[in-house]
């Protein structure tokens, strides 16, 4: 398997190929796969990403959550972006690439910027501050810092169950009005009155997607744009399916499909993310090793089972249903 160090060359970046905009439809936070070395194995890293994207993912996620980021070195981490933004421009595929600068502003900001230069085409995944637990009029203000000299689309991560603070649908309309402010990755951990005010009435040109996968199937049945999932590691089709028939309004379809979605998801992550996706990924011959790095320990057993078995019942239903 190819090393982090051996990452291939950054890809063009001309202004006349454009890659596409966080908007809509479900884009796919890629695990980090490792080989029996433990280096990152690349070429599985770009095996993935292209059959999640032969699959109709929209776009990939480098350094999400998922992505391990906190794991990898600095090399490691720009290996894998170079591969993720490689195949996002070879394919016309959105690219967003995970940001955190800590707690601190400056250092986002700073995080920001080296982006925008290196990667102008692609959209930054910034979550609200952790750890120091500012008020939501901290985090506008945080946000409205960042969209300052930003010279990439943001995109908010609100993850309360990860950084400490809830953001309501005030402050994100706040939030949405600034400029270069895309969208949301809504993770809130339950369909709550926020999410719910929030995709009743969503700003305009902002994009609300979806980001707890077990909540998926019914932040779509109430509008949200898209999803940035990382169970559609497995069944991206269907999830690319979800996503239409809310769409076109095919909702018997929708709900089938959101049902299973569901239950997969739940098995998923039945243990601390990214673990099961990588075992059944792993099991499935799709990455090399099913290895996390510490303080994640590797899923067990039984919970790799149980979400395999649960994804091949969702997979032999949709077949007898056509």
């Amino acid at each position: 398997m190819d090393s982090a160090s051996a990452g291939p060359a950054a890809p063009d970046t001309d202004a006349s190929t454009p890659v596409p905009r966080v908007t809509g439809g479900i884009h796919v936070p890629l695990v980090t796969p490792y080989a029996a070395d433990g280096g990152v194995a690349l070429d599985a890293l770009e095996a993935l990403a292209h059959e999640v994207l032969d699959a109709g993912a929209a776009g990939l996620v480098a350094l999400g959550t998922t992505g391990e980021p906190s794991a990898l070195d600095a090399d490691e981490r720009r290996a894998v972006t170079e591969t993720v933004a490689r195949i996002c421009h070879e394919r016309s595929a959105a690219l967003t690439i995970g940001v955190s600068g800590g707690d601190g502003t400056r250092a986002t900001a700073a995080a920001l910027e080296s982006l925008g230069h290196r990667w102008p085409h692609a959209a930054a995944l910034v979550p609200v501050p952790s750890f120091t637990r500012p008020t939501q009029d901290g985090v506008v203000a945080h946000f409205r810092a960042l969209t300052a000299t930003a010279g990439v689309p943001l995109v908010v991560y609100n993850v309360p169950y990860r950084t400490g603070r809830h953001l309501g649908a005030d402050a994100l309309r706040e939030i949405a009005a600034l400029p270069r402010v895309a969208g949301v990755k809504q993770a809130v951990g339950a369909l709550d009155a926020d999410t719910v005010a929030l995709l009743a009435d969503p700003p305009p040109g902002f994009a609300v997607l979806a980001g707890d996968d077990v909540f998926a199937p019914a932040l779509l049945a109430l509008g949200a744009h898209g999803g940035i999932l990382a169970s559609a590691h497995l069944l991206t089709g269907r999830y690319v399916r979800l996503a239409e028939a809310w769409r076109d309004g095919d909702v018997r379809r929708a709900r089938a499909l959101g049902a299973g979605l569901s239950r997969v998801a739940g098995r998923l992550f039945a243990e601390p993310n990214p673990s099961v996706i990588k075992g059944v990924l792993h099991a499935e011959g799709r990455i090399p090793t099913a290895a996390v790095r510490l303080p994640l320990l590797p899923a067990s057993g039984a919970a790799v089972e149980a979400a395999r078995r649960e994804t091949e019942i969702a997979r032999a239903q949709w077949e007898a249903e056509g």
